[in-house]
């Protein structure tokens, strides 16, 4: 095991246990376990994202960076600092012992004079990254191409007013469509950073969304075409950096591909972050997307409950991520998806190795969250009350009002004959949330080694 950028970890991440005190190493995640007779690794398939971790120096609104990240001094050769980013982030990978990864173009191929030249710079470095793939044995979780950061995208990629900006951010996103297919990605990713407005005043929204729903149609015939098997999805994100994005949330993205007939060729990649921002809770983005067969993947963070914006820390809330966790569980899980980690540390965060401590943290969350779901599953109290409320529906009035069996007339005249007369009955959210806090307490006290596969 290389001991380049990060020698203060001298070997891959042990598991430790709840009494080990040794904060290099896990004290629930254990790849091998089985949860509900599935591996805990298979259940989560954790990524590390390349921009917070390895692209980004530190940098924020009022102040310039403070992390450690020398492939980011000016003045390199661009595709040496690549390379050097690239080995430092696969010895992190490596030595973390997670099995997946994420970048932007961006992120591991810097921008050139002209298109050919950053096509070129981006075909040499994903060579690169295939090599250090293949070294370590370490996969693509998901690719993505950075519509958001040059300055041609002000004003949006696919929303621009100008048809070049658009080709040009569809040409950007087939490199990266082809590049994903190249490395063997399990999915591809389109956020739109900037599809929105900063005032209605110079905006024309009917325009606007007809581009994006041409773009995102573009996007899935090219996959088509190239024959990626792997699936698209769409992060919704509700403002920030714009005043009012497109992909608000899970349901309004959804609203949108029906519209435009693109419901089976996309999927969700939910953010906790995101969620919040949105006014919804975590648990609610994940559930709509899993009722409604549209959950693909998930970025896994938090933010700041007394900041209004995207602060991308590492979760550390069981309580948080168990509820998800089991609208996750009960939905089948994860299937080409996983819970990838965009969260960036604190500026102040500066030593090498707090990189492992921020995903240590938040992989062990993660995974007693997992096992607090699994709990939940397996005695299915929330599943019987839950199906007890709706019990009448599977009677003959039920039955009938679903299948268009009564009219209003029919319905008036039954309660006009006395045949109905509706009691108030009791939601039990108090008990509910008791039943889940005792989960969460009973999972605290349950031994930290389990049964392993084979």
């Amino acid at each position: 095991m290389t001991q380049g950028f990060f020698s203060e970890v001298a070997a891959r991440i042990p598991f430790g246990g709840l009494g080990s005190r040794d904060p290099l190493t896990y004290k629930v995640y254990q790849p091998d376990r089985l949860v509900l007779g599935k591996r805990m690794e298979d259940h989560l398939r954790i990524a590390v994202c390349m921009w917070h971790s390895f692209a980004s120096a530190g940098e924020d609104m009022f102040g310039s960076g403070t992390f450690d990240r020398p492939w980011l001094e000016s003045g390199l050769d661009p595709l040496a600092a690549g390379r050097a980013k690239l080995d430092a982030a696969f010895e992190f990978f490596d030595k973390l012992g997670v099995p997946y990864f994420c970048f932007h173009d961006r992120d591991i191929a810097p921008e050139g004079r002209n298109f050919a030249e950053t096509k070129a710079h981006l075909e040499a470095m994903v060579d690169y990254a295939g090599e250090r793939m293949a070294q370590t044995g370490v996969k693509l979780l998901w690719g993505t191409a950075n519509l958001f950061g040059h300055p041609r995208f002000a004003a949006g990629a696919a929303t621009n007013p100008d048809p070049e900006v658009f080709a040009y951010a569809a040409a950007q996103v087939k490199l990266v469509l082809d590049a994903t297919k190249r490395l063997d990605g399990a999915n591809y990713v389109l956020w739109g950073g900037r599809e929105g407005y900063d005032t209605l005043l110079n905006t024309d929204l009917a325009r606007e969304e007809t581009q994006l729903a041409r773009f995102l149609s573009l996007v899935a015939e090219h996959k088509h075409r190239i024959g990626f098997k792997g699936l698209l999805l769409i992060e919704p994100k509700p403002h920030e950096p714009t005043k009012h994005q497109y992909d608000h949330d899970a349901a309004i993205v959804h609203g949108f591909l029906v519209r435009h007939g693109l419901e089976d060729e996309f999927r969700l990649n939910i953010e906790a972050n995101h969620a919040t921002l949105s006014g919804h809770s975590f648990h609610h983005e994940i559930a709509y997307a899993v009722a409604n067969g549209m959950l693909g993947s998930i970025d896994a963070n938090r933010g700041d409950y007394q900041n209004g914006w995207d602060t991308d820390q590492f979760p550390n809330s069981v309580d948080e991520l168990a509820l998800a966790m089991y609208e996750l569980l009960q939905g089948g899980g994860l299937t080409s998806g996983g819970f990838n980690f965009d969260a960036k540390l604190r500026r102040q965060s500066v030593a090498r190795t707090d990189l492992f401590h921020a995903h240590i943290g938040g992989i062990d969350t993660l995974a007693q969250a997992l096992l607090v779901a699994a709990d939940m599953v397996e005695l299915g109290t929330l599943k019987r009350l839950r199906e007890e409320r709706y019990a009448g529906w599977a009677g003959e009035l039920g039955t009938a009002i679903l299948s268009g069996g009564v009219t209003l007339e029919e319905l008036e005249r039954r309660l006009a004959k006395g045949k109905i007369d509706p009691k108030p009955v009791s939601g039990g959210q108090e008990l509910l949330e008791n039943l889940v806090n005792q989960q969460i307490w009973a999972a605290d006290r349950r031994p930290a080694s389990g049964k392993s596969a084979d």
